[in-house]
């Protein structure tokens, strides 16, 4: 139907393209909303704080805690060196996750490509980040001693597992 000169479909398009344009609008940013996401299998819930207690209950063991991100290769890369001595030292070191500055998204499915036997702990403002003095450099790895105090921090990826290892009988004793 055409009035004065004007289409019904013509007149009506603008104000339901802006109506749909709102929508889309509210509902990506509902989904970054990452207080909202469900729980996660991969996850501990907590922060710095959880982080902290954790800490603290594995006292007697070393730690070795890997700080990571879905974005950055060099963490890529030396993920299958965390996986492979976490199963190998099963029982004699704790191996913890810490995964910075990263989607929940991303990080979950780089975790479905890169199964590790470890739980991580999210750290979106880098807080946990900071209680091992490796807020800079990504990946990062903290060693801590089996009195729970922190040993070493290794900036940046590994080239190999043996270094790897090296490093986790020399700080995680």
């Amino acid at each position: 139907m055409i009035r004065n000169g004007v289409s019904y479909a013509s007149a009506i398009l603008p104000p339901v393209r802006r109506l749909a344009a709102v929508f889309l609008l509210l509902t990506v940013l509902a989904g970054c909303n990452s207080d909202d996401a469900p729980p996660s299998a991969n996850f501990v819930p907590g922060g710095r704080d959880r982080f902290e207690k954790v800490l603290e209950r594995e006292r007697g063991m070393p730690i070795v805690v890997n700080k990571w991100a879905s974005w950055c290769g060099p963490c890529r890369l030396e993920f299958p060196f965390f996986r492979d001595q976490a199963k190998k030292r099963k029982g004699d070191v704790v191996f913890i996750g810490v995964n910075s500055n990263d989607n929940r998204g991303d990080a979950e499915e780089f975790l479905k490509e890169e199964p590790v036997p470890y739980k991580h702990f999210e750290d979106p403002k880098l807080e946990i980040a900071a209680a091992f003095n490796a807020v800079q450099a990504f990946p990062s790895t903290a060693f801590y001693d089996s009195k729970g105090e922190l040993a070493f921090v290794h900036q940046g990826g590994y080239a190999s597992e043996d270094a790897l290892a090296e490093d986790i009988d020399r700080y995680a004793r």
